[in-house]
């Protein structure tokens, strides 16, 4: 294995700035300004987020998802509840997530709790979904070792065959995610490592959720 030395392997960031005075007060309409701007500059895979869970061993565990839905409760993705990550989040609902998109050196972090949503959101996704990735959902044993990728075509074969002119029915195994948000930091690349970033913290007023806004330091 040759030795690989990336030290000076760097850039300047120069696309923007971000200011206090010019975030919003609320960081879910702050996500959505920053998303929609993203969606704008035609970013690959903007909704990509890195997801970060934690096992019984205290060893975290990170993977790309794509979200799905967002709103004041919270942001919504779909994967297998039996996976490994699935695993994981029933015995630690803590996560984090992370969306990075290097084409306006933005990255936003958001750290919370998750729950399942209900299983009729879930069927109602599911069944919107092209007609192969239902199948797709249907087939997989998402984390588990497979022998091959013949296995995997097999199986696909047999469940087009079995539901030929049918409804692919939504399986038990699959469904939505809800992050509850706790934390968020919006973070602007700048020149110099001289970085923006600011963090908004839950706070609780009486029966009001507000939230309080931090310049970090970079």
């Amino acid at each position: 294995m040759p030795n690989r030395d990336y030290h000076q392997e760097r850039r300047d960031y120069q696309f923007a700035q971000l200011n206090r005075d010019s975030l919003k007060s609320n960081p879910f309409e702050q996500f959505s300004h920053w998303m929609e701007a993203a969606i704008e500059q035609k970013i690959c895979d903007p909704t990509a987020m890195s997801v970060s869970t934690v096992d019984d061993q205290g060893q975290p565990h990170s993977r790309v998802v794509l979200l799905k839905a967002f709103d004041q409760n919270g942001f919504v993705f779909y994967t297998h509840y039996d996976s490994a990550k699935g695993h994981q989040i029933s015995s630690n609902d803590k996560v984090a997530l992370l969306f990075f998109w290097p084409e306006m050196d933005r990255q936003i972090r958001i750290e919370g709790q998750i729950k399942k949503i209900s299983a009729q959101q879930s069927a109602d996704y599911f069944h919107s979904r092209p007609r192969d990735s239902q199948l797709a959902a249907f087939i997989s044993k998402q984390s588990q070792v497979v022998a091959n990728r013949q296995a995997l075509e097999d199986s696909m074969q047999t469940a087009k065959e079995q539901f030929d002119q049918q409804e692919v029915p939504h399986p038990e195994h699959w469904g939505g995610y809800l992050i509850q948000p706790q934390a968020f930091e919006f973070w602007q690349g700048r020149p110099n490592r001289l970085h923006d970033r600011f963090r908004y913290s839950k706070d609780h007023n009486g029966n009001e959720q507000t939230w309080s806004i931090d310049r970090l330091s970079p």
